[in-house]
């Protein structure tokens, strides 16, 4: 199987902060879901930054390692160029646009959609997630957690996204409602072949969703593989039982 996106030997940094990540490597595979794990601070957020063109704007800067996305070296190309080239992104905390309309945010994210189908591409969000049919014409600010959370996949999945990068799904949220953006997220998977790159703390439901995951510890990659073994490996307890040493303050930035 192709890898739709390859990283390599990647170093992150951060203005008088040190390296934030040393000598990444990770792979997606085309269709699949991939889980990065790890506790606070480990890097998770700035490996996101790095993939989505979005480090520059927190200061941050590529040290070393390549970054290849459908086999094209992306390294450094500005977001709205990688939005175009079929990546998709939900960043932390949801970010969407609360004075406007759930509709009006999801134009947002249809803005590289051709008119002819945007209005299909509406009702598959639709579709997959009623609730933001309910409430198209709601202000997005009114919206409960888990609404906010769908919206924002709703934005980055109307553009029909070969790759969906999603930080935090679970951040604030009830379990019984990341379950429920969970099971949607295995419904795009299956139904569109979207490969996923999804940064998750709540480390054992991203396992039973993921195909293969890695997990971050102190900037670098303490372990990888399937879902089976990365459960059962001695990474995980070192990552969420407290085992590990804690995060210098560079890393604690990201």
């Amino acid at each position: 199987m192709d890898n739709i996106l390859d990283i390599k030997g990647l170093s992150v940094g951060y203005a008088r902060k040190g390296l934030a990540l040393e000598d990444v490597s990770l792979s997606v595979p085309t269709g699949s879901i991939v889980a990065l794990l790890g506790a606070n601070g480990a890097g998770k957020t700035t490996l996101i930054r790095a993939v989505s063109g979005l480090l520059d704007l927190h200061h941050g800067h590529v040290t070393g390692g390549s970054i290849h996305y459908a086999g094209q070296s992306v390294l450094g190309m500005p977001a709205h160029k990688l939005v175009r080239m079929g990546m998709g992104q939900v960043p932390e905390g949801r970010l969407i646009f609360k004075q406007l309309s759930v509709l009006d945010n999801l134009m947002v994210g249809a803005a590289i959609v051709p008119r002819s189908k945007v209005s299909a591409r509406l009702d598959a969000i639709y579709q997959l997630f009623p609730r933001l049919l309910e409430r198209t014409n709601q202000a997005a600010a009114w919206l409960s957690g888990g609404e906010q959370q769908m919206l924002a996949l709703g934005r980055a999945l109307v553009g029909e996204p070969k790759l969906l990068l999603v930080d935090e799904l679970s951040l604030g949220l009830a379990p019984l409602v990341v379950r429920a953006i969970y099971e949607q997220l295995r419904v795009v998977g299956d139904t569109l072949g979207t490969s996923m790159l999804i940064v998750e703390q709540n480390a054992h439901l991203a396992l039973q969703f993921a195909s293969h995951a890695y997990i971050l510890n102190r900037g670098r990659i303490a372990f990888s593989g399937t879902a089976e073994e990365v459960s059962a490996s001695d990474a995980m307890k070192e990552s969420y039982l407290g085992v590990a040493n804690e995060p210098s303050a560079a890393e604690a930035a990201t």
